[in-house]
């Protein structure tokens, strides 16, 4: 375990004697030092990330003064969850809290083809949209396909397929054509190299070793083979990190995951 810790787990905090850029106090602390090259306490790093998100932020950026203007360089989840040290719990509420805003500002809306007015889809499941703009503004009734973004065609309830020619979900298709591959480091043979993100459907190809991946929209780690968060995966088997999960390998996925407040 200690091994892998050293190969493959995210570098410690770096700190450094220097005064809190966010706040400006110089009590003759250590502070953590962040990719900006900015320092602060880690505490007053959750706070100020913490009030990003109260306020509906799906990014954090570095408020620190630079002659009278704001860095504004970004910091990655990762790199706050690290430096903030936030605790288990602290975690999952800032990940709950990305996930549903990355549902919000990336998968809720969608340009109407008739209007051109972004229209939010209520049911994720359901293909057929009405757009609600078209009625107000045009006084005219407009359904539309989510998946192909052309006029609706089709019949029942709830519709989960559209009659349009060529109408066919492209992420599905990357799912089921992608290569197999072995994970590094691990006994995992034969896994998917592209899965959608179990939170909220987002593509992603395995590049790295660990089996363990952040979903760079949502913000969720998730198991690879097993397609649980990693938490789950870890809680389920002791030594999780290398071998295989207490759940067989997932196969390749047949839905797009949609997320939900659920």
């Amino acid at each position: 375990m200690e091994f892998f810790r050293k190969e493959n787990e995210e570098p410690s905090p770096e700190f450094v004697l220097s005064k809190d850029d966010i706040t400006g106090d110089d009590d003759g602390l250590m502070k953590v030092k962040m990719s900006c090259g900015h320092a602060t306490d880690p505490g007053v790093l959750s706070g100020w990330c913490r009030s990003l998100l109260d306020q509906g932020h799906l990014k954090f950026h570095c408020p620190a003064n630079v002659d009278g203007n704001k860095c504004g360089e970004e910091w990655s989840y990762q790199e706050v969850r690290r430096n903030a040290s936030l605790s288990e719990t602290e975690q999952r509420n800032f990940e709950e809290k990305l996930a549903m805003f990355a549902a919000k500002f990336y998968h809720n809306f969608k340009e109407c083809p008739n209007c051109k007015s972004f229209v939010e889809r209520r049911d994720l499941k359901n293909l057929r949209v009405v757009c609600i703009l078209c009625h107000s503004l045009k006084g005219e009734t407009f359904e539309f396909c989510w998946q192909c973004l052309k006029p609706w065609k089709g019949t029942g309830a709830p519709s989960e397929r559209c009659d349009n020619e060529g109408c066919k979900n492209q992420s599905l298709e990357v799912l089921a054509n992608c290569k197999l591959k072995d994970l590094p480091g691990s006994e995992i043979k034969s896994c998917p190299s592209i899965r959608a993100c179990p939170t909220c459907g987002r593509l992603i190809e395995h590049m790295e070793k660990c089996k363990y991946v952040n979903c760079p929209q949502c913000h969720v780690e998730f198991c690879f083979a097993c397609l649980e968060t990693a938490r789950n995966c870890q809680a389920s088997k002791s030594g999780a990190w290398f071998k295989f999960c207490a759940k067989s390998l997932a196969p390749r996925q047949a839905e797009i995951p949609v997320w939900s407040q659920k």
